[in-house]
Order: C-alpha cells, then sequence, then structure tokens
C-alpha cells in the first residue's frame, strides 16, 4: 500500500508550520489563518533555509567598522524626509496603501526623477500593460531617457533583465509576480515569501534599491504573509481617502532612520506632489461655531495644526463614535465629563471626528475633543483664533505636553490669537495664555 503523503500547513499571517489545521495560529494569535502547503513548497522552503544557513563567526564589537549609510535624494522632499534623508544603496522598502490612494503614481514619478538624475532604472508592472503606464507617465511629465519599463510577472524573467546593470528597481505589485520554483498562484503565502526573500538578495548583493508596493487588507495591513514586513528594510503605509486631495505617507519601520516623520502629498492633475502650506489644509478659518476646536499635534519633528469637530444630539438609542481619534480615550473623556463637570452624555449621540483624515496617536489633543464635545451640547461656539493644547486625566487634571514651544511657535506662524493650556511659555509675541489645570476651568472659559 502506497504511503500518504504527509500534509503541512502554514500560517498566512507569520508563517508558523503545523502538521494540521488550527482554527487559531499559537504564534501570531490569528483566527482561521492556516493554508495547505504542497509537498513541492515544502521541499522547495526547506531547500532555500538549507542553502541560507551559515555559520557565523562571532567578533569582538570593537573590531567591527561602522559602514557609511550613501543615500540617494528622490528629488521629492516629503518621501527622503519619510525616507531619513533619502534611499539608502541596496535597501528594499515596501510602500502600501489602498486601491487609488497613490502608490503607482507616487512611484512612477519618483523612477522618473531618479532615472533624470542619471541612474538607471526599471520600473516592472504585472498589473498594466507598457501603453498603459506610458499614458501615465505622460500625463505625470515622468518620461526619461534612463527609466526602462517591463511588464512582468515571472521572477525568473525579471531577474534575466536585472544583468543590465539598473540602480533602481520598482515592483508593482508583490502579490501579481510568480515564482516557477513553486507551483502555488501569485500571491500566496508561499510565493510573497520567496519572491521578497530573492528580491532581498539581490538588493544586498547588487545594491540596487527596490520598492515593492504591496496590496492591503480590508484590516489595513499588507496582505500577504506578515514575514513580509520582518524581510524589507522600510515599511511606509499611505493613509488618507481616495477621494480626497491630501495623501499622508507614515514610516512605520526603518532601518536607516526614524519612524516617526510623515509625509504630507497632495493629488494634482500632474500625480502626487508635496503639499504646499500643509498645516492651512487640516483647520478652516472663519466665524466662531459650536462643536469645532483647533489644537497641534506633533508628527514626529513637524506640528500639524487641526480642527477637531464634535456633534452631540439627543437620541433613544445613543451611539459614540469616533474618526481619527481612539475610541476608547472618548469614552474616558465622556465618563469625566459627567463625573468631573455634570454634563451628563447618558441620552446623547456623541461624534468626534478629525478634519482632513489625519489620525491623532497622541492625547496633546484630548483638551480639544473636551472643548468640541461641551461647545456642541451648551451650543456655545468657539473662537477659530483660539487653540487647546493638553491631555486629560482620569482625575480631571490637564497634564503639560511635550514640545510646547515648537507648538506655539507654528500657532504664531499661523496667527492664532489664544492658547488654552496647562502652563505657558515666555516670549510669545502677539499669542494670549490661559492657563488651565482641570477640566472644569473650560466652562469658565468658554
Amino acid at each position: 500500500m502506497a504511503k500518504s503523503k504527509k500534509t503541512t500547513f502554514e500560517c498566512s499571517a507569520c508563517g508558523n508550520l503545523q502538521a494540521k489545521w488550527m482554527g487559531k495560529c499559537p504564534e501570531c494569535g490569528a483566527w482561521d489563518s492556516f493554508v495547505e502547503l504542497k509537498q513541492s513548497e515544502v521541499e522547495f522552503l526547506k531547500s532555500v533555509a538549507k542553502q541560507s544557513a551559515v555559520t557565523p563567526k562571532a567578533q569582538k564589537i570593537t573590531e567591527i567598522k561602522v559602514e557609511q549609510i550613501k543615500r540617494i535624494s528622490t528629488d521629492d522632499s516629503e518621501l527622503d524626509l519619510v525616507l531619513g534623508g533619502g534611499i539608502v544603496e541596496g535597501s528594499l522598502v515596501l510602500i502600501g496603501g489602498s486601491p487609488g490612494i497613490g502608490k503607482s503614481t507616487l512611484l512612477l514619478k519618483i523612477s522618473s526623477n531618479l532615472a533624470k538624475n542619471g541612474l538607471k532604472t526599471l520600473y516592472v508592472s504585472g498589473e498594466e500593460s507598457l501603453s498603459q503606464i506610458k499614458l501615465r507617465a505622460n500625463r505625470l511629465d515622468a518620461v526619461a531617457e534612463n527609466l526602462y519599463l517591463l511588464a512582468e510577472i515571472s521572477l525568473e524573467n525579471i531577474k534575466n533583465e536585472l544583468t543590465n546593470n539598473y540602480k533602481i528597481l520598482v515592483i508593482d505589485s508583490i502579490q501579481t509576480l510568480y515564482s516557477e520554483a513553486i507551483s502555488s498562484a501569485p500571491g500566496s503565502v508561499s510565493q510573497v515569501r520567496e519572491i521578497t526573500f530573492e528580491l532581498m538578495r539581490i538588493a544586498k548583493e547588487r545594491g540596487i534599491c527596490i520598492f515593492i508596493i504591496g496590496h492591503i487588507t480590508k484590516e489595513g495591513s499588507i496582505a500577504g504573509p506578515r514575514v513580509l514586513e520582518h524581510m524589507v528594510d522600510v515599511v511606509l503605509y499611505f493613509e488618507g481617502d481616495a477621494s480626497k486631495e491630501l495623501r499622508i505617507l507614515r514610516g512605520f519601520k526603518n532601518r536607516f532612520g526614524s519612524t516617526s516623520e510623515v509625509g504630507i502629498f497632495e493629488m494634482s492633475s500632474s500625480g502626487l506632489i508635496p503639499a504646499k502650506d500643509a498645516n492651512s489644509r487640516f483647520f478652516t478659518r472663519g466665524e466662531a461655531a459650536s462643536g469645532s476646536a483647533i489644537t497641534v499635534i506633533m508628527e514626529g519633528s513637524r506640528p500639524l495644526i487641526l480642527e477637531v469637530q464634535a456633534l452631540v444630539c439627543e437620541s433613544s438609542y445613543p451611539k459614540r463614535s469616533a474618526t481619527g481619534y481612539d475610541k476608547n480615550r472618548l469614552d474616558m473623556i465622556i465618563a469625566l465629563l459627567d463625573r468631573k463637570m455634570g454634563i451628563l452624555l447618558g441620552g446623547y449621540d456623541v461624534f468626534v471626528s478629525v478634519i482632513g483624515g489625519v489620525k491623532i496617536s497622541e492625547t496633546a489633543a484630548d483638551l480639544a475633543v473636551v472643548a468640541a464635545i461641551v461647545s456642541s451640547f451648551k451650543n456655545r461656539p468657539i473662537s477659530k483664533e483660539s487653540l487647546f493644547l493638553g491631555e486629560v486625566s482620569l482625575n480631571g487634571e490637564i497634564r503639560e505636553i511635550p514640545n510646547l514651544e515648537s507648538r506655539v511657535k507654528e500657532a504664531n506662524l499661523q496667527n492664532f490669537k489664544t492658547i488654552i493650556a496647562p502652563n505657558r511659555i515666555s516670549n510669545t509675541k502677539g499669542v494670549k495664555f490661559f492657563v488651565t489645570k482641570e477640566i472644569r476651568q473650560i466652562l469658565e472659559w468658554m
């Protein structure tokens, strides 16, 4: 009797291997993530692991020489900022984002910029024909002598083309490529992992800068195995609404720089361009309005002035909703308003939204959220010349925030007249400070 082949299952999120299918991955905790691997795929993965198994020798840290990192400017100030000063030679950069957000548009323009600077660049597309890419390049003014286009999905054919001494490679997108060494379909766990591993090896051995475009899932993460993000050097995500002009490029991993910086782009007729005077795009000026408060957050070294809007209305089935702000933090603030200020919102809907599609990840905007909710509840307009800065604690105190000087400096540049904060700084011409230590003092100011 023939011996049955051993079945192997792999987690599509983290790559964990199991002898049987499991509902929940014991390694990463993902549910319903195991897929069956064919025997040929298992043998191939074992051969790759065997080939890459090299026993390293330990070295004294005092004997190790630090290599100088060489960076190449992309001629795009926002992308250079997020990358930490430019592309690093031999780096592997993954850019993710929802469909239509501008990934292909940005990288085609960047490919043109690099080609115009004398760097031989190869743009590989598995989704569009050469004529479609050329039409977009004409619209973006991205036609350059050193820019080469290739419509191909076979990794082996792309590797053959790379023997022509390219310095920059763009892959659009990683989910469309396949390797003949693996029998599974393009976009599968094994295909994505093997192709990324091979691209990483090429980047390091030949010093080629490689950009990979990755589609994202409905949960907002890169489609494919999570090990993809661990293998690359840089992970960037596009944020924002595809129907709006502004896009934000945020760094989530960078082996050669900080991940705290963001790039702000504007979609125009000539493609994605660095947004001019970006700070004025996230708030509106004009007459005082109820349910609206303005604050300043820090995105890396850049202060951004944002408008927070709130809507409070009576309801038989109260709802709480937050767009661009942490929902758990909103629930805490509503509880504090009940306990410390006597504002009972149990029978009211509370909606909070941040203008411009920005997601606030710091607590310095808490005071602005409080002001916007109180303003909407009491229907008291707040001046558009005022800024609210401060973190709200569980006992109702307003705590000091970092980088207050940078925030106030930006407020000065945008001609704001009043700042409500838990502390003040000296030498601020033209700006009035109202020091607020507890949230109940907001009522006194309003």
